[in-house]
């Protein structure tokens, strides 16, 4: 069965906020690379997602909605733009993926909770058969509620404040057996 590769918003976007500082993967690049190069030398399709914004970091007009250095698609590998969280609803994906034949779905990207997590529940409810690859994904503190106006170094100091591991865990409970499997990096390229 054919496969496809999504990379989603792993772009220069997210290294413009201060945030970027406490990203739980810096080193995405080299986690994600061996899975395109694996997907490459499989035939199998890897589509790129980048997310747009205006009046942001997201707004292409400012130059840093592009793949992270060190990611290049080529040229035969669709680039799709989103403006949702998930890479199905303002997008083309679904009928690219069935054009292409594609019923299994490997997701990788930025946010691990949000865009990844969500397109991964909503590529469920379309009946995909899904792995979500953890460690090829990255994440940032999230503030309490409350506490969202605060300038970044205080959200980060704040005991209230959600951990990295502590989000990467709970999607993980989330996903697996319900929405997808939980893979590695190693279990997937062999």
């Amino acid at each position: 069965m054919r496969s496809a590769l999504l990379v989603i918003d792993i772009q220069e976007s997210f290294r413009q906020r201060p945030s970027w500082a406490a990203v739980s993967n810096p080193d995405i690049v080299a986690t994600v690379n061996p899975l395109i190069d694996a997907a490459r030398s499989r035939g199998d399709l890897i589509v790129w997602i980048l997310h747009h914004e205006v009046d942001n970091v997201f707004d292409p007009r400012n130059g840093h909605v592009r793949p992270i250095e060190g990611l290049a698609p080529l040229p035969d590998e669709p680039v799709i733009t989103k403006t949702s969280a998930n890479a199905f609803t303002t997008t083309g994906l679904q009928q690219l993926l069935t054009t292409e034949g594609i019923r299994h779905l490997i997701i990788t990207g930025i946010q691990t909770e949000q865009c990844c997590e969500t397109t991964t529940r909503v590529a469920g409810d379309y009946g995909y058969d899904v792995t979500f690859v953890t460690e090829a994904t990255a994440t940032f503190p999230i503030a309490h509620r409350d506490e969202k106006h605060l300038p970044y170094d205080e959200i980060l100091a704040s005991p209230r404040t959600l951990s990295t591991d502590d989000i990467i865990a709970r999607t993980e409970y989330a996903l697996a057996g319900r929405f997808a499997t939980i893979a590695t990096v190693k279990e997937l390229i062999g």
